[in-house]
């Protein structure tokens, strides 16, 4: 039977999901900046290889919060546009809340939110997990890539920080002066995945993938391409007219 929570309750519940998932977890959350607690307990579920899934829609992350992310292989990031739901469940669980996976709201703010079971709600679990997965499907899968920070270093040191040439794909709305495309907005184009696209500019011979990280080649600069930093994180330029000819 569900379970009516208050905003201490729904943060205790939240916690005890976390800490009881041993297959999958999935948090959803429009805004992101997460406190110390949660990070000590995604951090353990990292090191137990359990399957992490965060999306979001709108990123409040500081650049050690990004490098935090980076660090954790197990935990992949996806962001959403048009984000408005709250949910939280593992393999057991779920808390449909107002409450967002944000620090500012846990300690401040009046929220509401509903905990059931698996096992008591079947048929609840089962459309809420579905839609989970259906919200995963069309968000876009972030790879964190800053350089390691540190976070007594002052904000105009900051701005001086080596950032790999590395697509976060996290900004799909963002202002791109002329021609010249996001890969997400190309891949749109495209009528394929970002990922899909980005598969295609290594075999052109634009961008290689070391380690899991894409970088921009001296080809794919010569053609257009060019490596930004925007308010979201690092991208990729590429012109409206760039040939991907003869690569299927």
């Amino acid at each position: 039977m569900a379970k009516f929570l208050n905003t201490s309750a729904i943060n205790y519940f939240l916690e005890e999901l976390i800490k009881g998932a041993s297959e999958r977890l999935i948090l959803i959350s429009p805004f992101l900046k997460i406190n110390d607690r949660i990070k000590e307990l995604l951090e353990d579920k990292n090191r137990l290889k359990i399957d992490v899934r965060l999306v979001y829609g709108k990123n409040e992350l500081q650049p050690e919060e990004i490098n935090w992310l980076r660090e954790l292989s197990f935990i992949r990031t996806s962001f959403c546009k048009n984000l408005h739901a709250k949910c939280y469940l593992n393999e057991e669980g779920c808390i449909i809340t107002s409450l967002n996976l944000y620090e500012f709201s846990q300690i401040n703010n009046n929220e509401m939110g509903v905990f059931f079971s698996r096992s008591e709600d079947v048929e609840v679990y089962r459309e809420t997990y579905e839609e989970a997965q259906r919200i995963i499907r069309i968000s876009d899968e972030v790879r964190m890539s800053l350089e390691k920070v540190s976070k007594d270093l002052p904000i105009k040191a900051l701005k001086k920080v080596k950032i790999k040439e590395k697509e976060l794909d996290v900004s799909p709305e963002e202002s791109i002066p002329g021609e010249k495309l996001t890969s997400y907005k190309f891949a749109k184009k495209l009528g394929i995945s970002t990922q899909e696209l980005l598969g295609k500019l290594v075999e052109c011979g634009y961008l290689e993938e070391k380690e899991d990280k894409h970088f921009i080649t001296e080809s794919g600069k010569t053609a257009g391409g060019e490596f930004r930093m925007g308010k979201f994180g690092p991208y990729f330029l590429w012109p409206e007219s760039l040939s991907l000819a003869g690569i299927s």
